[in-house]
């Protein structure tokens, strides 16, 4: 677990580097809430994800080698890394699945990164990044399974902390754990945190059922961003000593909140993205009357024209 210490000195280290994003507080009508809730635009973070801080933070944390950096991702990951990587002059190498995006390969490629398109999820592509690493030596930036990385993400929470101050719950959506595992860790104590899953990938539910990660199958419109196979060990971890309630919902429940967010709020942001209020939305979490509620909005990698489309319909 990322200690207070640990993310302060991540902030100050990525701190020219990365976004402080904002937040709004948002009625509960224009969203058929019980609470007013306040959002982290975490969205409107460089490559449109909260990602490039664990990127950053592992990158300058370690002695890059002449070979760059490596990384697996579903799309968002990759971006962080390619963009950290380009920032700080280095070669970087991103192994994503075969549904990834096309809006996110596309700017993959635009930061320069080598990109390999693998397999027909993360898991796939985590492999055949771990084989290329040990063939070059570049350095291993893990998508959600390092500390440097937890500590990254971790300052999500801390600058929430400093926006809105006494946030009684976060709500967090969850892939793999790393952004879990930071802001547990940074709110671990003062705040209750909630976790929320598409009902097709209950990494994280999935292994409190069981006590361990386990493996699950993948599936869903949120599959390219929080398509991890299995939560890390580590996230686990601090998910349970954190107390973090787990909670699921139906793509349909996504989609709903996805488009209140452009309907309301002219936020574009990807299925993933929209999960976090979309189990408020849809009761699958209901505060307490008077309860201070955050939900972090965490990624914006998506086409636009989805939006448009539904909108127009």
């Amino acid at each position: 677990m990322a200690t207070e210490a640990e993310i302060r000195e991540a902030a100050e280290r990525i701190a020219p580097h990365v976004r402080r994003t904002p937040v709004v507080r948002v009625e509960r009508a224009a969203f058929g809430l019980t609470v007013d809730v306040t959002l982290k635009l975490e969205h409107l973070q460089h490559t449109g994800s909260f990602k490039p801080r664990g990127a950053f933070n592992r990158l300058l944390s370690a002695s890059i080698p002449t070979a760059g950096v490596i990384a697996a991702s579903g799309g968002n990951h990759g971006l962080a890394v390619a963009y950290a990587a380009r920032e700080l002059g280095v070669v970087a190498e991103v192994f994503v699945p075969e549904i990834a995006s096309p809006v996110k390969v596309a700017r993959l490629r635009s930061y320069g990164a080598v990109v390999t398109q693998v397999g027909s999820r993360y898991s796939e592509a985590l492999t055949a990044s771990q084989r290329r690493a040990a063939e070059t030596g570049a350095l291993v930036v893990h998508a959600y399974d390092m500390p440097e990385v937890h500590a990254g993400q971790g300052t999500v929470g801390l600058e929430l902390d400093e926006q809105a101050p006494g946030i009684d719950t976060v709500v967090v959506a969850v892939g793999g754990g790393g952004l879990i595992a930071g802001v547990a860790s940074w709110f671990m104590g003062r705040a209750a945190i909630v976790a929320v899953e598409p009902r097709s990938i209950p990494t994280l539910s999935a292994a409190l059922d069981a006590g361990h990660p386990v493996d699950v199958d993948v599936s869903g419109i949120a599959a390219d961003s929080l398509g991890a196979t299995r939560i890390s060990a580590a996230a686990l971890e601090i998910a349970q000593k954190a107390g973090v309630q787990s909670v699921l919902i139906d793509d349909a429940d996504i989609a709903a909140a996805r488009q209140r967010l452009w309907d309301e709020l002219r936020l574009a942001v990807e299925p993933g993205g929209a999960a976090a209020l979309a189990a408020l939305m849809s009761s699958a979490y209901v505060p307490e009357p008077g309860e201070n509620v955050a939900v972090i909005v965490c990624g914006a990698n998506t086409d636009p024209g989805d939006i448009a489309r539904a909108t127009a319909s």
